[in-house]
């Protein structure tokens, strides 16, 4: 998978294709809805990858401090853009 289109078109399938990045799979989860199943992908990984999507799942849940958080950890700043451009921007970041 190589575009967002082909992304996007992924989410149409019941589960994620194979080969995805963990931080895709989240975003991909996410993309269904399931932000419990995305949150979980990402919870307990320290990489700075997977802490940019674990600050967008908090800001998308409404948690901005704790959203904050995870974007300093990311080495990242809160943008001010709409969840679903900054969802767009993760997933070409990671594709």
């Amino acid at each position: 998978m190589k575009t967002l289109i082909e992304f996007k078109e992924s989410l149409n399938l019941d589960q994620p294709v194979g080969g995805l990045s963990v931080q895709l799979k989240s975003l991909w989860y996410d993309g269904k809805g399931d932000w419990y199943q995305a949150h979980a992908l990402v919870d307990q990984l320290k990489d700075h990858g997977s802490a940019w999507v674990h600050a967008y799942l908090h800001r998308k849940e409404g948690d901005i401090w704790n959203a904050d958080y995870w974007y300093s950890k990311a080495r990242q700043i809160r943008p001010n853009l709409s969840l679903q451009d900054e969802w767009e921007q993760l997933v070409l970041q990671f594709l």
